[in-house]
């Protein structure tokens, strides 16, 4: 039943891989439905019915989005770049570009608004679909637990006051115009000076994207016992004056002292699952005997979720003095 997702998303990761390593070549319909042993139609057909859109327009806009990113970020000329990505022209790059985001490169160089990317689609995704975990493939690599005091910055989201979870968060977004999960995640991908961006191409992946609670007495009551906001956003730097979009919000949060419960790389089919349940029973028990800390539930504090299987998959919660 799944395995056209699992076969599209084999596409979905080729063409993450051939933009980033600059191999237009390879991202033709021939080679892509070669690589999958199918018709050219049969593809084209397969991918339109699992994520909604032509394939050819799924290409055109992800090259846009990392090409975007590297005339934010890059001093690469515009023809370099243009080039890079397969354009046959500086003429053909800029009537893409101002397509797709109503502005021409040489003027987002200039000014860099932000602007709703195509994020990568992930049609196979196990928890998602229902599926859980291959197996129960136990990691031996314990959680770290430590304490860190996070500078003060600023963070760019949205909330959601009845969500519960990633995914329904993202389903109970989708029913509010223009805050959707491809909207969102998309005008957050474009905004520049991420403080946790690593170049990573997927909200959960580096991209600097990272979900939050705030504690919130009109929030949701959590496992924990008290109301917290479910948000979803960025960490921006102190200082980041730029342009916030209407469907986002800004807060400042102070400077402040924090724990982390972290556990390392994972690999998400097998082990995701068992890693979360570590990592709560590790919060759930952790003595804060002898530390002079305790958990700080007070309105107005924010506790970060970072979740990218590469690397880690940690919560950062607010701690105050005792």
């Amino acid at each position: 039943m799944y395995e056209w997702q699992k076969q599209i998303q084999m596409i979905v990761d080729e063409i993450d891989s051939c933009i980033k390593n600059y191999e237009d070549e390879a991202l033709t319909l021939r080679c892509l439905s070669r690589r999958l042993g199918y018709s050219e139609f049969y593809t084209t057909r397969k991918f339109r019915e699992i994520s909604g859109m032509q394939l050819r327009d799924y290409l055109r806009h992800r090259k846009l989005a990392f090409a975007l990113k590297e005339v934010r970020d890059s001093d690469k000329s515009l023809l370099h770049i243009a080039f890079d990505y397969g354009f046959s022209s500086h003429e053909a790059f800029t009537r893409a570009f101002k397509a797709a985001y109503g502005i021409t490169p040489s003027e987002y160089r200039k000014n860099p608004l932000p602007v709703v990317l195509r994020t990568k689609i992930n049609p196979f995704d196990r928890y998602f679909l229902g599926l859980g975990e291959i197996g129960m493939m136990k990691s031996d690599e314990d959680v770290k637990i430590y304490f860190v005091t996070i500078p003060a910055h600023k963070f760019m989201h949205i909330k959601n006051y009845e969500s519960n979870g990633y995914w329904d968060f993202w389903q109970k977004q989708s029913l509010i115009p223009g805050q959707d999960r491809e909207t969102i995640c998309g005008l957050l991908d474009s905004i520049k000076g991420k403080l946790d961006d690593d170049g990573g191409s997927e909200p959960n992946s580096g991209s600097g994207q990272i979900m939050a609670y705030i504690n919130d007495p009109d929030g949701r009551l959590c496992d924990w016992g008290y109301p917290r906001t479910e948000c979803h956003g960025v960490r921006l730097p102190a200082d980041y004056d730029g342009e916030v979009p209407p469907q986002l919000m800004m807060i400042d949060v102070p400077e402040a002292e924090y724990i982390v419960f972290e556990h390392g790389p994972f690999d998400y089919e097998q082990e995701n699952r068992s890693v979360e349940e570590k990592i709560e029973k590790a919060m759930a028990d952790f003595d804060f005997s002898g530390t002079g800390y305790c958990y700080d539930t007070q309105p107005g504090r924010i506790l970060y979720f970072y979740f990218n299987p590469e690397q880690y998959f940690k919560y950062i919660r607010p701690v105050k003095k005792i």
